[in-house]
Order: structure tokens, then C-alpha cells, then sequence
């Protein structure tokens, strides 16, 4: 296929969600819908994040890549590292990154704890914690689960983003905002209040 062809195609694969996710296997997408960031608030917190050339992006709770592999093609300009404990998943983002041929990213596997946050410039945030709360929203059974854990995980990003430099910028989506410290200030709103912008004062 010529190289031209080749990328169209892979542009063609950002026109909507359902062009997008056909990127993942059938079991992947079916949990589009309600894990995965849609393209339109993946382009939104792009230009809110990497309003800067050069700025590392970091996804807490990343899944499938989804948001950092939008963004990514969309704010090229960035580094986008998104962080996921599952192995399954972190599978699923590389083979969707090497099918889009974007270098743009980088995926771990691992917990957000394990990170030093003071590697990365500004966050975007998925309210990756709310599967310990709501049961039937969970991805898989591969990870516990637990009320508990949910506190501690608020505890820790809400302590992390505390001890941000000022300027640090955070996207929120679906977010319940128990982990937002009281120094960042909400500068945008989009998506009917689901998305809202946060820059630490």
C-alpha cells in the first residue's frame, strides 16, 4: 500500500469512536462505551494539556491507551505516558499503538503509586478509581477491588497533585473530585460539566 494510502487510512481511523475502537478486538470495544475516553474529550484535553510544546502527559488509569493514542495524533507536539496495572490491557494499548505507528507514547504497567509524579508536567484523569465502588462497572476480575481502595487511591493523587508545582494542569473526566486538592481552580468546563479543566494557582 502506498504511504499516502497508509496514512489516510490511519487518519480515517480518528473520524469517529466506532472507526477508532476497531483498532481493539471485539471484547475491547464492547467496554468502549463506558471505560474508554471518547475521541472528543480526548481532542479537548489535548489542547488543554499541550497548550505547550514539549509537556509530558501523564493518564492515570490509562486501560486500553485510548485517551494517550487520541491525543498523541491529535497534540503531537506532547509525550503522552499513560499507566495501567493490568497487563491485558497495557497488551491491547501497544498493539493499538503499533497499528496508528505513533511515538509519541508510552505505556506502563504498573500502579500510579509506583510513579514519581515529578516526571510528568501535567495529568488527565478518567475516574479511574470508581470501579471500587461501583461493582457492576468494572472492567475485569483481574485486580481487587475494594471501598478501601478507593479512599487510599483518592488519598494518594489528591497528596501527588498537592505537591505539584504551580501551573500544573489536570482534565478531568467523570471525575467526583475527592482527589483534587483545594490549590487547583477550575479554568473550563466542557462536555456538559463532565469535563472540567483544573490549573494548580
Amino acid at each position: 500500500m502506498p504511504l499516502s494510502e497508509k496514512r489516510t487510512e490511519m487518519e480515517n481511523l480518528f473520524v469517529s469512536d466506532m472507526d477508532f475502537n476497531q483498532v481493539y478486538p471485539l471484547g475491547i470495544r464492547v467496554l468502549a462505551r463506558r471505560h474508554w475516553t471518547p475521541l472528543i474529550v480526548a481532542k479537548k484535553a489535548a489542547d488543554f494539556l499541550a497548550a505547550q510544546n514539549d509537556v509530558r502527559i501523564l493518564d492515570i488509569g490509562s486501560g486500553v491507551g485510548k485517551f494517550c493514542l487520541a491525543a498523541a495524533s491529535h497534540r503531537p507536539d506532547a509525550s503522552y505516558y499513560g499507566v495501567e496495572q493490568r497487563k491485558s490491557l497495557i497488551s491491547h494499548a501497544e498493539a493499538a499503538k503499533s497499528i496508528l505507528g505513533l511515538e509519541n507514547v508510552v505505556f506502563i504497567n504498573g500502579n500510579f503509586t509506583q510513579l514519581d509524579f515529578g516526571h510528568y508536567d501535567h495529568f488527565y484523569f478518567y475516574n479511574s478509581f470508581y470501579e471500587n465502588l461501583s461493582f457492576a462497572d468494572k472492567i475485569d476480575d483481574n485486580i481487587d477491588y475494594s471501598r478501601e481502595l478507593y479512599n487510599y487511591y483518592n488519598r494518594y493523587l489528591y497528596k501527588q497533585l498537592d505537591q505539584r508545582p504551580s501551573g500544573t494542569r489536570l482534565a478531568s473526566y467523570h471525575s467526583l473530585e475527592d482527589e483534587m486538592p483545594p490549590g487547583y481552580h477550575v479554568v473550563g468546563v466542557d462536555m456538559e460539566g463532565l469535563l472540567k479543566f483544573w490549573v494548580k494557582i
